[in-house]
């Protein structure tokens, strides 16, 4: 379940107050050397002889340390803008590079291992791996690092603590509820200190009390100098981020403060 915008977070979303990082205005006003960039991104889905256009000319580029917001009406291709700026999904046309390299001219062993040093993931439905503990799925980006396994068990113990859940860390996915498991997917999601966080949806199967400890730590780790990208669909997350990305029939139609998009 969304959190209701009207009836207020809590942990810094009460009466409309939204937690940001310390840095107010969106940083892409004063120029900043861009992590990612995007040019002529063209993304179509085919379907025997019909095509979706589901991206259209996108042009965008996002620096280090931003709190981007992606919103947008269901089917407009806010997920897909996420999947095809990270990798997870090809291209069709245009570029995409992440520190000067072409992400989707590289082969799939080099995009893979960009994705597990520079990138980490969440996404509504979690994804934790149901044979694991809570430990054992936070830990995994590390183990994929080549991090040693005491080495990699520690930190993500640490990772757990700052989420709350080193109470849980022994557990497994089917043993805690929807808001524990997300947190541990937040846990995967930063453990290895990603410069990109990119988040799908995480708050979508979640209460309000659950949805603002997500947001909490996502904020936190972005005032540490971390990005992060996250699509919804609530607007009053939406506000919370520094810059908004209003993406409506595969474009994006508005890139600004938040406080500026129209509604």
């Amino acid at each position: 379940m969304d959190p209701d915008p009207a009836s207020g977070f809590e942990s810094g979303f009460e009466s409309g107050r939204h937690p940001r990082s310390s840095d107010a205005s969106p940083r892409h006003d004063g120029w900043v050397q861009p992590i990612l960039t995007a040019r002529s991104v063209r993304k179509v889905y085919r379907t025997g002889l019909q095509e979706v256009e589901a991206l259209r000319c996108i042009d965008v580029d996002l620096r280090p340390g931003e709190f981007v917001t992606i919103m947008g009406p269901s089917g407009h291709g806010k997920t897909t803008l996420l999947n095809c700026l990270s990798g997870l999904d090809e291209i069709d046309e245009g570029t995409v590079t992440l520190d000067g390299q072409d992400v989707h001219r590289q082969s799939d062993a080099k995009r893979t291992a960009q994705r597990a040093d520079r990138m980490g993931f969440v996404f509504q439905n979690f994804n934790l791996l149901p044979v694991f503990s809570a430990v054992e799925n936070a830990e995994l980006p590390l183990l994929a690092k080549g991090t040693r396994p005491k080495e990699a068990r520690s930190q993500a113990l640490a990772m757990l603590g700052r989420v709350g859940l080193e109470h849980r860390a022994r557990h497994r996915p089917a043993e805690m509820s929807g808001g524990e498991q997300q947190r541990v997917a937040i846990a995967r999601a930063l453990v290895a200190r990603p410069a990109i966080v990119w988040a799908d949806e995480p708050t979508g199967n979640l209460d309000s009390h659950n949805a603002a400890e997500i947001l909490r730590v996502l904020h936190e780790v972005n005032a540490e100098g971390q990005a992060v990208v996250l699509v919804t669909h609530d607007r009053a997350i939406g506000l919370s981020g520094q810059r908004m990305l209003l993406v409506r029939d595969g474009r994006i139609t508005f890139d600004g403060r938040p406080s500026d998009a129209p509604r």
